[in-house]
């Protein structure tokens, strides 16, 4: 078994250093004129620290493609965490992007208006759900151009961003206007798959709607509010008859990210259960 995990680690380094195209196409704003709420502050620079993003009044989309030939049509839309204060950008953002890119996922990073930054005035239902909402409908709407199906798109949320994931996930409002004047609402936000790595517990349905999406879901036992927040949509997708897949390790504590830093050989090995979740659910194949 330790063998097994070095040939992973040094496999997935190797696919990190060769898969993905390059670091990131530019940024894309989810609108061009502006977020609703948000356009007299579009142009005001976001705050970057060594491992975060705060300061978003422009909310967009970063794309991290893969090598021409090696896409397998899926895209994922990550979601970072940081508890609606600033963003974990690069850990939970560009690491996991990374890693997706380098297995044929075409991945997004979304950063969005946070509600609990000081001195903000956004809130997470309104303004971070509509984030939310707006990336899922503007991938699919720009799907041919990117080599995705937009029948394809999954949604990856971390801590506070896995609040945003079951707000299009489970929320109501996900269906198209195909009235809209602007094309892109005029698609559905619901995503094909969910990915739920320590999710808070802000927009978990009292039941599960009849098309909620195949779920994968993580957490540690010793993040009380998290582990409790997995184990209840488990709950509600097992009572449904929807397809989900539960990791609750003992220990791990909050904001492990991607595993590399933490003590414990299961929580560094976890992306491993993601990459044979993605394979076993016929995500990681090529259509």
């Amino acid at each position: 078994m330790r063998l097994r995990s070095v040939v992973f680690k040094a496999l997935s380094l190797l696919a990190l250093a060769s898969g993905c195209k390059r670091e990131s196409e530019p940024a894309i704003p989810l609108w061009e004129d502006g977020a609703p709420g948000s356009r007299a502050r579009r142009h005001e620079v976001e705050s970057v620290g060594p491992w975060w993003v705060a300061n978003v009044h422009h909310p967009s989309l970063t794309p991290f493609v893969p090598e021409r030939g090696s896409a397998n049509g899926a895209a994922v839309i990550i979601m970072p965490g940081g508890g609606h204060e600033r963003l974990v950008y690069g850990p939970e953002g560009v690491a996991p992007a990374k890693f997706l890119a380098a297995r044929g996922f075409t991945a997004f990073v979304l950063k969005y208006r946070l509600a609990r930054e000081k001195g903000s005035t956004y809130r997470i239902e309104e303004h971070a759900r509509a984030d939310a909402f707006r990336a899922v409908r503007w991938v699919r709407h720009h799907a041919r151009n990117y080599g995705i199906d937009p029948e394809r798109v999954g949604v990856m949320g971390w801590s506070a961003g896995g609040e945003l994931a079951a707000f299009v996930g489970y929320g109501d409002g996900a269906a198209g206007d195909p009235a809209a004047r602007d094309p892109v609402d005029r698609h559905d936000a619901r995503p094909s798959f969910q990915i739920m790595i320590y999710p808070g517990s802000r927009g978990l349905p009292a039941e599960l709607p009849h098309d909620a999406p195949p779920v994968f879901l993580l957490a540690a036992s010793d993040d009380t509010a998290p582990a409790e927040t997995v184990t209840r949509l488990h709950a509600l997708y097992r009572a449904a008859g929807r397809p989900a897949e539960l990791h609750l390790f003992v220990k791990g504590g909050h904001g492990f990210n991607m595993g590399e830093r933490s003590p414990y050989r299961a929580i560094r090995r976890w992306p491993e259960r993601l990459e044979e979740w993605l394979l076993a659910s016929g995500l990681s194949k090529r259509r």
